[in-house]
């Protein structure tokens, strides 16, 4: 049977992520698993052939990962470039394009949360109350990734590619369907909760680059073999096994459901299909439409009006190579030598605010060519073959701490649905609590603030 026409990911996986799904949704999307797990039937898995051997299957893959992150280490300490990103835009691009999944972190164990008093399925609903940060807003998985984006200029993200919501729509398509999916949830959390080389990677680059990595840092911790979501997903995957001989149902389900971690667009993916060339092209046809019919015809480029230029999407390219033929535009030189940028940045720049912080990263190492591999923040105006290394994140934020400088926390805003909540709480019968608890630790909730505070009464389990 054929894969879900990918132009149907991002609104069903709109509706399930972001509202409390209807009951037809609900369906939509438990057909999209059946379907998606057809689709992956015949790949391959890593998982052992016996169960009792996961525990040992989990410790080699560490070893491997820990093992293949020191010769990386090693190649960077012998002068070999970054292996991901070429630059920061290249970074940026990668945390703007892996939103989709990232913002639905944990969600396909939402399912379980209304059999917490299952003593078998306690590992899994713990793992998932940690995704939430144990009602910690600094801990809060999705809310540490909005605010990433947002402290980047990365957000909105909704007009990313389609394709790119089809692994969070796996994730969120399992959270809403737990009763008919537990062994492929069991499966796909035994998969997705082992420690990956590209995760340290990620982390290190990031961090590299002056991009804060502590999302993925975290993420590198609360894997671990010890005590972490790695060795806990083993743990969970024995006991939710069933007691009684099931013919081996159960364990093929397992291994069924973990293929569903590589399904849509990997790490991998996303970082390979950079082309700066064409995310500059991306981002013009972007503002077009609302730049066409914006600008005056005096000025004219290669004989034409920039309203014509603007007109036709196609047209883009051959309109950066005029710019670029005209002298606008300078590259692999400073980005202060080109008079494009001086529209864009700078003291009475006529398109200040055109551009968001991530768009105007893109187009600076765009102009500035092989240069930009110095990570340079567009704000710099850096020049190339300075051979400056940049400043990483965390020594960044070690001399703030030190000159006594210290982030603002967050103020608190009003928040109807916390608001709403607290209202009704006192007056619910204790059933009635806990399906509006559940219901607010649900992905479209737990990242805001009734979420937080339902993950903290779950914990102190005061209903």
């Amino acid at each position: 049977m054929a894969s879900v026409p990918a132009a149907l990911h991002a609104p069903l996986y709109d509706r399930l992520a972001n509202h409390i799904p209807t009951p037809p949704e609900r369906e939509a999307a438990a057909d999209f698993l059946r379907r998606t797990l057809q689709d992956v039937a015949a790949h391959a898995d890593d998982l052992p052939d016996n169960p009792a051997d996961l525990t040992a299957w989990m410790e080699a893959n560490i070893q491997k990962v820990h093992g293949q992150y020191q010769a990386y280490l090693d190649e960077r300490k012998a002068g070999a470039p970054r292996r991901y990103f070429t630059n920061r835009a290249h970074a940026l691009y990668f945390l703007r394009n892996v939103a989709p999944t990232k913002l639905v972190d944990g969600s396909w164990l939402y399912g379980l949360c209304a059999h917490a008093d299952n003593s078998r399925l306690s590992d899994l609903v713990t793992t998932y109350v940690e995704e939430l940060g144990d009602g910690l807003a600094d801990k809060n998985h999705v809310k540490l990734y909005r605010a990433l984006l947002a402290n980047y200029g990365l957000d909105p993200v909704d007009d990313l590619p389609d394709a790119l919501y089809q692994q969070g729509l796996v994730q969120v398509a399992l959270g809403w369907n737990a009763q008919e999916f537990l062994p492929e949830i069991v499966g796909f959390n035994l998969g997705y909760e082992q420690l990956p080389l590209h995760l340290l990677i990620t982390s290190f680059e990031l961090n590299e680059l002056g991009i804060d990595p502590y999302y993925f840092t975290l993420h590198v911790t609360v894997d671990n073999a010890d005590t972490g979501h790695a060795k806990r997903a083993c743990v969970a995957a024995l006991e939710a096994a069933p007691r009684i001989d099931d013919g081996g149902d159960y364990w093929r389900r397992v291994r069924a459901g973990a293929k569903l971690g590589n399904v849509g667009a990997s790490t991998l993916d996303v970082i390979s299909g950079f082309d700066i060339d064409s995310e500059v092209v991306a981002i013009l046809a972007r503002k077009a439409p609302s730049g066409h019919g914006a600008h005056s015809d005096f000025c004219k480029v290669a004989g034409r009006s920039v309203n014509d230029w603007l007109s036709s999407a196609d047209d883009l390219p051959q309109f950066l190579a005029a710019l670029e033929q005209a002298g606008w535009i300078k590259r692999n030189q400073p980005v202060t030598d080109s008079r494009f940028w001086h529209l864009l940045q700078g003291e009475r720049a006529e398109m200040f605010g055109v551009f968001s912080p991530y768009e105007l990263q893109v187009i600076h190492d765009w102009i500035r060519g092989p240069a930009s591999a110095d990570g340079a923040p567009f704000e710099t105006g850096a020049t190339p073959g300075t051979g400056k290394r940049q400043m990483s994140f965390r020594v960044a934020e070690r001399l703030k701490a030190a000159k006594g400088g210290r982030s603002e926390p967050a103020a608190a805003g009003l928040d109807t649905d916390l608001e709403i909540f607290e209202q009704r709480y006192p007056t619910l019968g204790t059933a009635e609590k806990r399906d509006l608890l559940v219901q607010a630790m649900s992905p479209a909730l737990h990242w805001t603030p009734v979420g937080l505070l339902a993950t903290r009464m779950f914990l102190n389990r005061s209903v």
